[in-house]
């Protein structure tokens, strides 16, 4: 449709007393919102959009604070929907200024003439469904009425400014601001005594600019904020030269990155690293003034692991010691009581150097919190502090704030958004919720939103949202609405999400913690800005997952279930490995999977350290057998595990779970012996479980030699070495010994059979498939041979066994046949735990440094095998790996 037909259609009837009739309303004039605009009028859309402010920028109209900018470098702080505005706007800082930022979106909105169809000065007062006509019906306090087809909220994330929680507000006679809603002809400060409350992002940014102005600024902080310098000036040049080089490629690399900022993936992990290379790191990212860099180029596992977080935490503990002079000020600036990231961290300009002004004083609420605001100032428990103006920089609301917080939403049924989310906020993929037919939100609670570049991400949000409706209308369709189904996967999928990093830690507005009465929950979605992006492309791919669509001449259409199933970081590891088009393990041999195997593990990160690691050799039932030993680094004489390594009786060695023996070793502070057992082909079947039989009787024998604790062993194992921890267990009690404690069982071979649900539901596209396993079957075990309990351990007698800990994982051929196992012995009368490990899929747990939603699998493990041993199930905390596949979202 041409735009002067759209724009025709979008301004009918907009006197007070009508209706005015549109396809599409849409709520906020910021970046969200004049981009929506844009791209419905493009589609062929009438639309209005409806902004309380007197113009364009949304949270840029409002937070005109001294001091703000983004934080986010303002070369990817941009649109990028249009190659010549991207070419015709220059930024003059590498973090423009507020006054600068709302240019620019002036200059976007006079470029495509976007203001004619803004509302400005207007507020939506309620907001209904009507089911009879398929309409959002919006009730206006300037003006007319609005019906509309589809209702979008691009209210921003950061909008609603949270009311103080002080009592005597009204009371005090001087000057009071909110840094969220500024004055727009500014504020003189010159001569007067200044309170600033709140040392977030706003107050971090006006506190150096107001203590220039005041005669004395008194600052109260409650909780110390990471503050990182953000050396601003011109964009940098290594930055400008990347981008202009390809802006294409620039700009599609941050679609799909983790951040939605071009950045590479860091591999290495802090423990790999000596004290000198990671001070260097360090020193590099904090002389960048890039928080992005610094939150995501250290490390890989500082957003997920509690040790190599806090590393970066003390070096910047460090710096605040060396700029602020007073030692009782620099302590009470330093954080302690959250992980470096787990609250959004800061990009300052001389805030620390600020505190030794004469004229600043810091008041540690931690020490003496606000009795009350009096008429002359603010009272603590220590001081009476007297002002003549209060700045309260306090935050927001935030995500759910700033839906709710325009008006009342009531959906299908009567039922209002506010009760839905009276327990926290329930979306389908941030951008719906199930009963609220045709109503979308933009970087809403459950996307990526703010710990991700938000000009990326509502880019996303806005091309998918109307991509989708444009879709909806050739097919015939009026109404879209997410299932429950859906929904309550994809708050699955968030709690899972939850896990990965370190967010979880801490009270922050991510989680709402920052108003009172406020359901918690990690509302942003924090797995990245590229999976996000595969989801919901997934979803469309699909035939619509999880909507429900209608029209009035067309069948209801319901492609119901859950979009994601696997963990967040598995999901991603997948998605790794098919892009690396690895060759069929089965096609290569059993000399070249050996070769390719060794070759895939030199680029998984090294294990963990442990107290000492050796090497030697066993007797074995035909020779001698290599073996690793890992030792912790507790004085011993340690219980005994003895490890036999997976890799389908053909692949692997002593060394090749090395990551998970460390794991196990650090964990349960017992001494693990892997195995190195003989291989078919060269060696078939019974060779291998007669070799773990006899390792485990030499290692029992030899316990002391070893460092061990004389008495039963434990013995454990993964995949076929699963079954031969098995095997043991049952050969060991008929055969008069050795006396083994307890037997840890991961994703075990158990039987022969291909029946079970399990192997049609994981034939392929979870690393271990259907084929491989009958490949490796066929070379490690003749057909008439597959019956014998040495083969088939379910099918031997299971009385009188070792008590057991089996893990299965849903998405592995193996799982059935493995949880078979576990309710056979516990039949028989062997004390069983199961882990039935949900998302997970064969290789996952073994994962160690990869996919950390395995992390709580493996303690348990741990905790079992110490139970077996006699021991107190829980060992002193150790800190958990974070996965390399996943870095946090920087925000």
């Amino acid at each position: 449709m041409p735009d002067a037909a759209v724009a025709a259609r979008s301004s009918e009837t907009t006197n007070s007393g009508t209706t005015q009739q549109v396809d599409v309303a849409v709520v906020g004039a910021g970046f969200a919102g004049l981009y929506l605009l844009h791209r419905l009028r493009k589609a062929g859309f009438s639309a209005v959009v409806i902004e309380e402010a007197g113009d364009v920028g949304g949270t840029w109209y409002w937070n005109r604070y001294p001091g703000a900018r983004c934080d986010i470098q303002t070369i990817d702080y941009s649109y990028t929907f249009d190659p010549e505005l991207d070419r015709e706007w220059t930024w003059s800082e590498k973090y423009a200024t507020q006054p600068e930022i709302l240019r620019y979106f002036g200059f976007v909105a006079d470029r495509y003439d976007l203001r004619r169809d803004i509302r400005f000065n207007t507020r939506v007062k309620a907001a209904n469904w009507d089911d009879t006509s398929e309409r959002w019906q919006l009730t206006t306090d300037n003006g007319a009425d609005v019906s509309c087809r589809y209702y979008i909220m691009a209210t921003g994330c950061l909008s609603t400014p949270k009311p103080p929680e002080i009592d005597g507000v009204k009371d005090f006679k001087g000057e009071v601001y909110f840094t969220g809603r500024w004055p727009h002809d500014g504020v003189n400060l010159a001569g007067k005594r200044v309170a600033v409350i709140g040392t977030g992002s706003s107050g971090i940014q006006s506190i150096p600019l107001i203590a220039e102005q005041a005669a004395h600024l008194t600052v109260f902080q409650r909780t110390a904020s990471f503050a990182l310098p953000a050396h601003n000036g011109p964009v940098p040049d290594d930055r400008k030269t990347y981008f202009e080089a390809d802006r294409a490629a620039y700009r599609e690399q941050a679609r799909w990155s983790l951040a939605g900022v071009p950045y590479p993936q860091e591999m290495a992990v802090s423990w790999q690293l000596s004290d000198a290379e990671r001070r260097e790191r360090f020193e590099k990212a904090w002389a960048a003034g890039d928080l992005v860099h610094i939150l995501t180029q250290l490390w890989a596992d500082q957003a997920g692991d509690f040790d190599g977080n806090a590393l970066i935490g003390k070096l910047i503990h460090e710096k605040i010691h060396t700029v602020v002079k007073d030692p009782e000020t620099a302590a009470a600036l330093s954080p302690h009581d959250h992980p470096f990231g787990s609250k959004r961290p800061c990009l300052d300009t001389n805030y620390y150097a600020t505190y030794n002004r004469p004229n600043v004083t810091l008041v540690n609420l931690r020490q003496e919190p606000i009795k009350a605001i009096t008429a002359s100032g603010i009272a603590t428990d220590k001081r009476s502090v007297d002002l003549d103006v209060i700045v309260f920089a306090t935050g927001f609301d935030a995500m759910t704030g700033a839906i709710m917080g325009v008006h009342p939403i009531t959906g299908r049924a009567g039922k209002s958004l506010s009760s839905v989310w009276a327990q926290g906020p329930q979306t389908y993929l941030g951008l719906t919720v199930a009963g609220f037919p045709n109503l979308f939100m933009i970087t809403g609670p459950g996307s990526p939103s703010v710990l991700s570049n938000m000009a990326v991400s509502i880019e996303q949000h806005v091309d998918w949202v109307v991509d989708r409706l444009a879709a909806l209308r050739e097919a015939g369709f009026t109404t879209i609405d997410a299932t429950e189904t859906a929904q309550a996967g994809w708050a699955q999928h968030m709690a899972d999400c939850s896990m990965l990093t370190l967010h979880r830690l801490a009270n922050t507005w991510y989680t709402g913690a920052n108003v009172p009465g406020k359901a918690q929950t990690l509302m942003p979605y924090n797995s990245g800005v590229g999976p996000y992006r595969g989801i919901c492309n997934e979803v469309v791919s699909r035939g619509m997952l999880g909507f429900r669509l209608t029209g009035p001449n067309v069948p209801e259409q319901c492609n119901d279930g859950e979009v994601v199933r696997l963990q967040p970081d598995v999901r991603i590891v997948l998605g790794m490995l098919a892009e690396m088009n690895l060759p069929q393990i089965e096609s290569l041999g059993a000399q070249g999977a050996r070769a390719f195997l060794a070759e895939f593990n030199k680029g998984r990160p090294a294990g963990r350290p442990v107290g000492e690691v050796g090497d030697g050799v066993l007797h074995g039932a035909d020779g001698l057998l290599p073996y690793r030993l890992y030792r912790p680094a507790t004085p011993g004489p340690h219980p005994i595990v003895v490890y036999f390594h997976g890799g389908g009786w053909v692949l692997g060695d002593e060394q090749s779970d090395d990551p998970f023996c460390r794991d196990i070793c650090r964990r349960s502070g017992m001494i693990v012996v892997s195995v190195g057992y003989r291989h078919a082909p060269e060696h078939r079947f019974p060779a291998a479980p007669e070799d773990g039989y006899a390792a485990t009787k030499w290692i029992a024998e030899h316990a002391a030699e070893l460092g061990g604790k004389p008495g039963p062993v434990l013995v454990a194992g993964w995949s076929a070495g699963a079954n031969i921890a098995a095997v043991t267990c049952q050969l060991a009690r008929d055969r008069g010994g050795p006396e083994i404690a307890g037997q840890l069982l991961v994703c075990p071979v158990t039987d022969c059979r291909y029946d079970r649900q399990s192997y049609s539901e994981n034939a392929v596209g979870y690393f271990l498939t259907r084929a491989l396993m009958f490949w490796f079957w066929d070379i490690y075990c003749s057909p008439a041979d597959r019956t014998d309990p040495r083969a088939s351990p379910l099918l031997g007698n299971l009385a009188n066994l070792p008590p057991a800990f089996v893990a299965t994982c849903e998405f592995d051929p193996l799982r059935d046949e493995g949880i078979e196992y576990a309710e056979a012995l516990a039949a028989a009368g062997v004390p069983v735990e199961q882990l039935q490990a949900r998302g997970h899929i064969h290789s996952s747990l073994m994962m160690v440094d990869v996919v950390i939603t395995g992390v709580s699998g493996r303690a348990k493990m741990a905790e079992a095998l110490r139970g077996f041993a006699g021991l107190p199930r829980k060992l002193e905390e150790t800190g958990d790996a974070s996965p390399i596949a996943v870095n946090a979202a920087a925000g």
